[in-house]
């Protein structure tokens, strides 16, 4: 197994490393307004430089956080379709960039 670039951890301790899109629907589908309020997902290092987070709103709904302080990036939305904000946040992910990690190349072919 590669190793990990970033880590999902939600408030009650669950935690996936690189998680899929599948993964992160089912953590922030986990999320309640009581006891797993929210989920974070960060590079697995120890100063990252971006994160993002999800967090359930008590009248229904959720707050999506994306920060990256490289590209000065602050984004706050609400969200109410847990597909879109796994989806959303995949391809958000998947643009940032991780130590270690091959360069992203794109072909004209």
């Amino acid at each position: 197994m590669g190793a990990a670039y970033y880590r999902a951890e939600s408030e009650s301790g669950d935690h996936i490393e690189d998680p899929s899109e599948d993964a992160l629907f089912m953590l922030i589908d986990d999320l309640n307004d009581s006891d797993n309020t929210f989920v974070v997902i960060q590079p697995d290092e120890d100063d990252p430089v971006w994160f993002t987070s999800v967090t359930a709103l008590d009248g229904g709904g959720y707050e999506v956080v994306r920060r990256d302080t490289t590209r000065r990036e602050h984004d706050v939305v609400t969200e109410t379709s847990i597909d879109r904000i796994a989806r959303d946040l995949t391809i958000w992910m998947a643009a940032r960039d991780f130590p270690g990690r091959p360069t992203q190349h794109t072909s004209n072919f």
